[in-house]
């Protein structure tokens, strides 16, 4: 949720009085063939909570910048990946806008910060490297950490989180539920890299990502190999810098706590589909 004014925009048409309540959605439009769809207008879009049609009060489809965490698995099993990774990361660092703003954030037992926001390649390259290796996974720990730094010192509108694990959470100390109100209560758009060996550990792992992606409109990736994971970090910038921007006053501007669904449908000649997502909860800010 935000409130004007929002996205560097004045609004046009309707006016709206500054207290007025937006619900800001970062949407991703593909065709049949999974291509990305880039050329669409606002009025292709229709925006639903609770089954019932939004007023769109905003829209968007540039270029704009972002605050991005990468949040990268430090256990003792990612030893032999992390070079992978980490390359992977420096190649969606290249390959997005150059006015974002990115930090790094490992985790093991537990999370640490290693690279402040910075919007300089050279300096996420000289602090994302790690040859420690060692110990369980705190993703949650991590997550939560990456939520309330983007809250505290993230300038860019848009709000985007990466974390790559390989491994099931066996030592955070922040629970699921938190987690799950925090992709409930905020717009940041989370994005998944499961390194998942053995069959058990790929079901149990995939759950928590897959839920954390769909709920916030980001996409969970399963690569057989750590050799793929650079293809995907380019995958996902083009994603992010593709991305459509819509704002829409909710008629029911109640912050009574509910959890309100959202549905975008969008009318394109290509049988597109959106991916944005998929509710929020209705409560009032800090």
């Amino acid at each position: 949720m935000a409130v004007l004014p929002l996205l560097g925009l004045q609004p046009q048409s309707p006016a709206f009085r500054a207290e007025t309540r937006l619900v800001v959605l970062h949407a991703t439009v593909r065709n049949a063939r999974g291509e990305l769809v880039t050329d669409l207008e606002r009025s292709a879009f229709t925006v639903f909570e609770d089954g019932k049609r939004q007023p769109i009060a905003l829209f968007r489809h540039d270029d704009i910048p972002v605050s991005l965490g990468l949040l990268i698995d430090n256990s003792g099993s990612m030893r032999t990946l992390r070079s992978n990774v980490e390359a992977a990361a420096l190649a969606l660092a290249r390959a997005s806008n150059p006015q974002d703003e990115i930090f790094v954030l490992n985790f093991n037992d537990k999370a640490h910060l290693d690279v402040p926001f910075t919007s300089d390649v050279g300096v996420l390259e000289a602090g994302i490297a790690r040859v420690d290796a060692i110990g369980g996974t705190a993703m949650r720990d991590a997550i939560d950490m990456a939520q309330n730094y983007l809250s505290d010192h993230g300038t860019r509108d848009r709000k985007v989180l990466l974390v790559v694990t390989d491994g099931i959470d066996n030592a955070s100390v922040v629970s699921g539920d938190r987690i799950e109100k925090q992709a409930e209560e905020r717009e940041t758009v989370i994005f998944a890299v499961g390194l998942f060996g053995d069959a058990q550990r790929a079901t149990r792992g995939r759950r928590e990502l897959d839920q954390l992606a769909d709920r916030t409109g980001g996409v969970a990736y399963y690569p057989p190999t750590a050799e793929t994971i650079g293809s995907i970090a380019l995958e996902i910038a083009r994603q992010i810098r593709s991305q459509y921007t819509i704002a829409y006053a909710p008629v029911n501007q109640t912050l009574d706590g509910t959890y309100r669904t959202i549905r975008v449908a969008v009318s394109s000649p290509e049988r597109a589909s959106v991916r944005t997502r998929t509710g929020y909860r209705a409560s009032p800010r800090p």
